[in-house]
């Protein structure tokens, strides 16, 4: 199994680096002043949008209007959200009559999807009308999609221009995002799936009789629609509660490869996106190379947990069902580790295991990836300029280990740019540990897990974590469907998505308005084949430090009561 896992990882790692750099180099050229593939599809379509908006491209933003034109527009994305969540049962394509959502529950489920993150504390089918997945659902994820890429642009231009405050214009930038490149990558990945099986229609809900007699009702619905932005978009929010484990969603293994690669596809051509932009390619390579360093090392980790189980019964020579605990039989351990690395570590939160159902060590490395930033590939936009944020933290300790200028691609590392990276990276880290605390302090959150013990509080930890790292993705277990829950997540939602952007979009503006310098004996070359393991050494560094006490009251004293017969 532990063959299968190598093959199968270093075929994805291969088709990922092949596709991502042709993909990035368009992007550039989308987000470039210069012609660019499919212009006269695309700018036509684009400038009717703008001029609709009465937005005038031209006109360029300084970070404070970029970051002022970001959050109005998302914050009005979340009200109509919300609206039509209470609307729901007076709006059409509603064939199953499904009440409006209540109050609570809207709230929360608006920021999850404005935010990039998908928190589902609700049953898809259950509880969405075809006109709530398609308008509101399938609409943010889009949009929050476009937004992070936008962000992304912001921060490449800030890093590349001089001597100006301007970094772009927040409108042209969210309309290119997706209408060049979500809609086009959306539209293949539906068809992609829809050929392995994935359903598409308006159907009203089926019911059946099943072999045993027994009457069940199979849900319809525009999924391949939805699912394809949702791994494309790194959103993670699927049309079932069962998420890519529900066979509409996820029919076989090839189906379940694409949607892997989708997931990673944008985060890592984002990479060569800015090594085109910045004419210094080594750069992106270098990122890369960080981003594929650490996910093989966690997804090594996980495999060998999942493989073999439980060892005190592995010792008895029975691994193999427990290895398969959670997971679904046309996946196995091989493709649900995989998944579940991936679905985490870019911040997507889909899942095609029960990651509740994972060995204590298997489900550490996921924990983990959420916990150090999600910027190991990450999602879209995010995931890089997150891991952009580390490179300035890199090159500040390098600068004061060696004694030598701390500087990126020709630009100075100042105090106010260490301040706002210091607070990105807090920002997230404080509202996971002392929403952990509360949750248990109050009594609130941990009336709401299924288990007592370590395994109770990794449920409550990896909500916190899930939310403030905008990824969704659930411990299971946990019933999140509260008003503390849903209150407290979404506001743990917000501070993790716009509390990173905002300190982003500051060192955006202050970058672009500095002259760059030639390197000199006194700079560090961040180029070179050190660069990716000092700044995958930082990364990791940081999340474990911050992290490990939480770590260790949870999956690791798990593990040690699992192997002591404790658990």
């Amino acid at each position: 199994m532990i063959a299968a896992g190598v093959i199968q990882i270093s075929i994805l790692m291969i088709t990922l680096v092949l596709l991502a750099y042709p993909l990035g180099r368009y992007m550039a050229a989308c987000f470039s002043e210069g012609p660019c593939s499919g212009d006269a599809i695309f700018l036509p379509i684009e400038r009717w949008i703008l001029r609709m908006a009465g937005v005038k491209a031209e006109v360029e933003m300084n970070w404070k209007g970029y970051a002022s034109a970001l959050i109005i527009f998302n914050a009005l994305g979340a009200l109509l959200f919300f609206v039509i969540l209470l609307l729901q049962e007076n709006l059409p394509f509603n064939p199953e009559g499904l009440d409006s959502v209540p109050i609570v529950l809207a709230f929360n489920t608006a920021v999850s999807f404005t935010t990039n993150t998908n928190w589902q504390a609700y049953a898809g089918e259950n509880t969405m009308s075809y006109f709530s997945q398609m308008t509101a659902l399938t609409v943010q994820n889009f949009l929050s999609a476009g937004t992070g890429l936008a962000v992304a642009i912001a921060f490449i231009r800030g890093i590349v221009r001089q001597r100006t405050d301007q970094i772009g214009n927040f409108w042209m930038d969210i309309t290119r995002a997706v209408i060049r490149i979500l809609v086009p990558l959306a539209v293949i990945m539906a068809l992609l799936l829809l050929s392995q099986g994935v359903i598409q229609n308006l159907k009203p809900y089926e019911t059946v009789t099943t072999m045993e007699g027994a009457r069940q009702v199979i849900a319809m619905g525009p999924v391949a629609s939805q699912e394809a932005i949702k791994i494309i978009g790194t959103n993670g929010g699927g049309f079932f509660n069962a998420n890519s484990a529900h066979p509409f969603e996820n029919p076989n293994p090839i189906s379940n490869f694409l949607e892997i690669l989708g997931i990673l596809l944008i985060p890592a051509a984002l990479t060569a996106t800015f090594g085109t932009m910045s004419g210094n390619r080594r750069q992106g390579t270098v990122l890369l190379a960080a981003m594929i360093l650490l996910f093989l090392a966690g997804f090594g980790a996980t495999l060998n947990a999942e493989t073999y189980g439980n060892p005190l019964l592995a010792a008895q020579g029975i691994s193999a069902p427990t290895a398969m605990e959670g997971k679904e039989m046309r996946f196995g351990p091989v493709d649900s580790s995989m998944f579940a690395l991936a679905t985490t570590a870019a911040s997507c939160g889909a899942v095609n295991e029960m990651h509740d159902s994972m060995t204590p060590l298997g489900a550490l490395a996921p924990l983990l990836f959420i916990m150090m930033g999600e910027v190991i590939f990450g999602g879209i936009g995010s995931g890089f300029y997150g891991i952009l944020i580390f490179v300035i933290i890199t090159v500040f300790i390098i600068g004061l280990m060696v004694g030598r200028t701390p500087e990126y691609i020709g630009k100075k590392i100042e105090s106010w740019d260490i301040k706002m990276a210091t607070l990105a990276i807090l920002v997230p880290s404080a509202f996971i540990l002392l929403g952990t605390v509360v949750a248990i302090a109050t009594g609130q959150g941990d009336s709401s897990v299924l288990n007592a013990g370590p395994h109770g509080f990794t449920e409550m930890i990896y909500a916190f974590a899930s939310a403030s790292g905008n990824n969704g993705s659930a411990f299971a277990g946990l019933n999140a469907n509260s008003a503390f829950w849903n209150f407290g997540l979404a506001f743990a939602m917000i501070a993790g998505r716009f509390g990173v952007i905002v300190p982003v979009l500051a060192i955006a503006g202050n970058l672009a308005g500095k002259q760059s310098v030639p390197l000199s004996a006194g700079s560090f070359d961040t180029g070179n084949g050190l660069f990716p393991f000092l700044l995958a050494a930082v990364i990791f560094i940081v999340g474990a430090l911050t992290f490990f006490p939480s770590l260790a009251l949870g999956p690791i004293v798990e593990h040690l009561m699992m192997i002591s017969g404790g658990a």
